[in-house]
């Protein structure tokens, strides 16, 4: 009956429904996008019509109510990199006029602007990493982007349960720079404001430069590359490109120098030490495998208001928090900026800058008092928790509806550390993880000294049999002297059991311990060299 009226409303604002499932209302805004039976393309945006319906906090939006938020044009493509081999899509949109012309008008209460980002969360079954990213970046003092929840339906399907995000972009209200027009060539119009990533090549053109300075810890020829971002490929011209590059060579050329922390000459004449710190907290407490290497953005500001390079805005958080089950892996021990030594063969690397920074006491100790501030107040556990309960409160109906469209419960998509059979044990782990991963960092942070020591091959242990049954064999290589440790932890990275290797000369090594009373499960091995996680692995005991 509902799905059947479904039909009825649909059809009469325009759109014939391709999927039939139960959608009539929501307490979240409805998005109703229509192609007119175009497909939608990775590229170019094709245009379309968009209309939100969006009838205010505590209220219900209806199906076939008027729209009331956005009513008008939209360009609209396919985005992401390795979302897009999912089956639900993400989507980029410019909101346009009738002749295609970007105009700015506000989404669902936040600030006017032409582009947005439509985000699907697909491998992560909370719904919520990205979102809640984004809010514990703001509540640092940072620009992150701003988000609505919404429910989506496209060409008179319903598509299930989307994030529209801001996109990433030079503007007042977002990342807030000078406009850097092609005439700006010199003086202090010419130092700023640049908008730049480090990425992969996808949607960007690829069009950058190189960095002369090579990735620690590289495993072949794996270099860091840069890419224009604002002023976009297109529209920057040789002088601000030989600028911006000679701006970075300095100051990666001082990093690398032997007075790399001097107070005055030293890298903090090019950067702002405490958005670097920001920036290296929020994917430090989130554990971001992309932290530093994808979707890394920085900006630069005129000289004349103040003029040195910021970490950020942040982006990207849906392998964050856990939800992964490669290179650094999903338990909540260990830096993500150890991620070289531990995936050296990797084709995008970390640039040498964090090593360096954390090698200097001072940073250290701004990054400790920070992380105490931090603490203190939004980073508190039971502050986190309450976000996130706040944000399943709301979720609760429509969660059910998008896993009804997309049922991924119980089923492993890349690249899940954990698979759970439902939405509340996905959360709950979820908050677990965090707990584990703040009360880590708590412990580790005062005692990092650099983010990818020398110490471990880079050939990964060989560990047998997996899966295993009475015992387990562990095969290592360590190249220089220091103290070694294995840790056997669960799935949520409680520790099962602790093998101290005690300290080690270089060489090869074995150990084999038995696991005949350890219960049937999922385990993760942690490799641990002078107190710093190195290499993980996962082990199935059946």
């Amino acid at each position: 009956m509902i799905c059947r009226l479904t039909i009825v409303l649909l059809a009469f604002i325009g759109i014939v429904p391709a999927f039939c499932q139960e959608f009539t209302e929501s307490n979240l805004p409805i998005v109703i996008i229509d192609t007119h039976g175009q497909a939608i393309l990775d590229d170019p945006k094709i245009m379309a019509d968009m209309k939100i319906i969006n009838n205010g906090p505590g209220m219900i939006n209806h199906i076939g109510d008027e729209p009331n938020d956005y009513n008008g044009k939209i360009g609209i493509e396919i985005r992401g990199s390795s979302s897009q081999m999912f089956p639900k899509k993400q989507y980029g949109i410019e909101l346009w006029d009738e002749e295609g012309e970007g105009i700015d008008a506000s989404i669902l209460g936040m600030p006017e602007e032409e582009d947005w980002v439509l985000f699907a969360p697909y491998n992560d079954k909370t719904l919520i990493r990205d979102a809640l990213a984004y809010k514990l970046g703001r509540d640092m003092g940072q620009y992150a982007s701003r988000q609505r929840f919404c429910e989506v339906v496209l060409n008179g399907e319903y598509m299930g349960l989307f994030v529209f995000f801001e996109k990433v972009k030079r503007d007042k209200a977002r990342v807030d720079i000078a406009k850097l027009d092609p005439d700006e060539i010199s003086g202090d119009d010419l130092t700023g404001g640049y908008l730049f990533k480090i990425d992969k090549f996808t949607g960007s053109g690829g069009d950058g430069w190189t960095s002369r300075h090579p990735p620690l810890h590289r495993g072949g020829s794996q270099t860091i590359f840069f890419q224009y971002e604002d002023p976009d490929p297109e529209d920057i011209v040789p002088q601000q490109k030989a600028y911006i590059k000679s701006f970075m060579d300095q100051f990666e050329d001082v990093l690398a120098g032997e007075n790399f922390n001097h107070p005055a000459e030293g890298y903090a004449k090019y950067i702002d030490v405490e958005s670097f710190i920001d920036y290296l907290l929020i994917n430090e407490l989130t554990k971001n495998v992309d932290a530093y290497r994808l979707s890394t953005f920085m900006h630069k500001q005129r000289d004349s208001d103040g003029g040195k390079l910021r970490m950020g805005p942040i982006w990207d958080f849906n392998l964050g928090f856990g939800n992964v089950d490669y290179c650094i892996m999903g338990n909540p021990e260990g830096f993500v900026t150890s991620f070289n030594s531990v995936c050296p063969d990797d084709y995008w690397l970390i640039p040498f800058w964090w090593s360096r920074l954390l090698s200097d006491p001072a940073f250290r100790n701004k990054l400790n008092e920070r992380w105490d501030e931090l603490r203190a107040g939004p980073f508190k556990t039971e502050t986190i928790h309450a976000y996130i309960d706040s944000l399943v409160t709301a979720l609760d109906d429509a969660q059910k509806r998008n896993f009804e469209r997309w049922p991924v419960l119980g089923e492993y998509v890349w690249p899940n550390y954990v698979v759970l059979d439902t939405f509340e044990e996905e959360v709950d782990w979820l908050k677990e993880w965090i707990a584990a991963r703040l009360l880590w960092l708590d412990d580790h942070l005062p005692k990092i000294v650099t983010a990818a020591p020398e110490g471990v091959s880079s050939v990964s242990p060989r560990v047998f049999p997996n899966p295993f049954q009475e015992q387990l064999t562990l095969e290592y290589t360590v190249e220089r002297p220091g103290e070694v440790t294995i840790e056997l932890m669960d799935m949520i990275g409680r520790r099962v059991a602790l093998y101290s290797q005690g300290y080690l000369e270089p060489g090869q090594y074995q150990l084999t311990v038995d696991t005949s009373d350890y219960p049937s499960g999922m385990y993760r091995f942690g490799f641990v060299f002078n107190g710093r996680e190195r290499l993980a692995a996962k082990l199935v005991k059946p």
